[in-house]
């Protein structure tokens, strides 16, 4: 015996009544439509102003440009040098936490500087340092300042400061 509640195919189905909005006293009224003309007005009036301005040498255009080549390189030099006196320090030294602090900032400040300059992503030097100081970040973040890099990571880091440095020299 088919209980009431269930469908079977011979049974015939009620329409659904519609949902009737109820209004409400909180509704607020659409704004009028006067303001948006006005709107789009100060908008026109803005650009033009704006594209006069910078045209007429009035107002700084600041075009996003990469930095120097030159800049680069004294910055990336800077970077594997740090890379490389923090990474050979004697786990024993007292300054090891403050090396490893000030190389964090400085990669950090180097990464952000440099990882969205397109003309840089193709370099090889780029791609050597970025990995070098993944990796060297890593390290520090998962086990602290004071724990030793492993003598295969160490290697390997140092092998992409020296490629890196070999395609800095060569402009690459």
């Amino acid at each position: 015996m088919a209980s009431p509640t269930l469908l079977t195919p011979t049974s015939k189905l009620k329409p659904l009544l519609p949902i009737k909005a109820k209004a409400t006293s909180a509704a607020q009224p659409h704004p009028p439509p006067q303001q948006q003309p006005l709107r789009r007005q100060f908008l026109t009036l803005a650009a033009t102003t704006t594209t006069t301005l910078s045209l007429a040498g009035l107002l700084p255009v600041t075009a996003a440009f990469a930095a120097s080549d030159e800049e680069y390189v004294k910055e990336t030099e800077v970077v594997i040098n740090k890379v490389r006196s923090t990474i050979n320090m004697d786990k024993n030294d007292p300054n090891i936490a403050f090396a490893v602090a000030e190389l964090r900032e400085a990669s950090n400040s180097w990464v952000a500087k440099y990882r969205r300059e397109k003309a840089l992503l193709g370099r090889a030097s780029f791609r050597d340092i970025y990995s070098a100081l993944n990796a060297v970040s890593g390290h520090y973040i998962s086990f602290g300042p004071t724990a030793p890099i492993p003598a295969k990571r160490k290697a390997r880091i140092l092998e992409e400061m020296d490629t890196a440095e070999k395609a800095l020299s060569r402009g690459r």
